[in-house]
């Protein structure tokens, strides 16, 4: 079930089946976005909601335009100087864009995955006539997003493995976030997932001021108030906490920060950026390990650490 053969995994997914693959933001549960049978079965595998919109990856910049209609020049600016990278764009959708894939919504997101095992898989994709795939996470809904092949194993290998598809193992995934979301359909961006790709990085790209708040946001992944959540309980503290901590408690901070006395150490990451790489793993080890807690200290500052703290407020909620 797990493979590294590309060929492979062309095959399955132009043939209907699910495929979980490897981006730089995370691993996905992918399908063909036109085959409205195979889209059907990453909900089922996931047990995701049927409303909740999917994201739909593509090769190129110019791939998008077969699913969104059109964009503003400061989107069209943005996407010139990210793609391929960890960035979605939600624009107005066009007929290729079915209600299964936008939940039935008149936007759809779509993104182009820098990493080079998903580049190459698309490419060759689109030489078949596949369009794009949807490739949400490959977990089960709401649980920490998977950065390995094994994570996906974990969460979704038993419904893979009867149902014959496959896991493409592309190793480690570089952000370890998933990936921004903007909404592209006025003249200011808005964000609507916060990840690698920054509020400043941005405005400092198109020359336009991110919008706070969007009256007419679309639902989007990743939007429910708790998700990326462990089976562990995930409780937020500062470094000078002097609460008292529970037995079977991991703790996670950056490496500067010691661990208090009695927990296990999940993790210590030395930058923000490798807070964000190590994240989910260190979550799903605190279940691997069945701790009942895990405490963790919020990284300080903007951008990347706005989109890790996103995610670790959603797994304590």
């Amino acid at each position: 079930m797990i493979t590294n053969d590309i060929a492979q995994a062309v095959a399955a997914l132009a043939s209907g089946k699910l495929c979980a693959i490897p981006t730089e933001t995370v691993y996905g549960l992918a399908a063909n976005a036109l085959d409205e049978s195979a889209v059907l079965r990453v909900f089922t595998a996931k047990d995701r909601p049927a409303d909740h919109p999917l994201i739909v990856h593509v090769a190129t910049a110019q791939d998008a335009n077969e699913w969104i209609a059109e964009l503003p020049q400061w989107a069209i600016d943005l996407t010139a100087a990210v793609w391929p990278g960890p960035l979605t764009i939600v624009g107005t959708r066009t007929a290729l864009a079915s209600d299964l894939v936008t939940g039935g919504q008149g936007t759809v997101a779509v993104r182009v995955p820098s990493h080079p095992v998903a580049q190459e898989l698309l490419g060759k994709l689109k030489m078949q006539g596949v369009q794009g795939l949807v490739a949400p996470s490959a977990n089960r809904f709401g649980h920490v997003s998977p950065t390995n092949a094994s994570h996906v194993l974990a969460d979704l290998g038993e419904y893979l493995s009867t149902n014959d598809d496959l896991i493409l193992d592309g190793g480690d995934c570089q952000v370890g976030l998933e990936s921004t979301i903007v909404l592209a359909t006025g003249p200011e961006p808005v964000i609507l997932r916060p990840g690698a790709i920054t509020l400043a990085d941005i405005e400092r790209i198109t020359g336009v001021a991110v919008a706070t708040t969007s009256t007419d946001a679309p639902r989007v992944s990743g939007s429910l108030d708790s998700h990326y959540s462990p089976l562990a309980k995930v409780v937020l503290i500062d470094a000078e906490s002097t609460i008292e901590f529970g037995s079977a408690a991991g703790f996670l901070a950056l490496a500067q920060v010691p661990t208090p006395t009695g927990l296990l150490r999940l993790g210590s990451p030395a930058t923000i950026d490798d807070f964000a790489h190590e994240l989910y793993g260190c979550l799903r080890a605190g279940d691997d390990l069945n701790l009942e807690t895990i405490y963790v200290v919020q990284p300080v500052g903007q951008g990347l650490a706005q989109a890790i703290n996103d995610r670790l407020q959603r797994a304590a909620f």
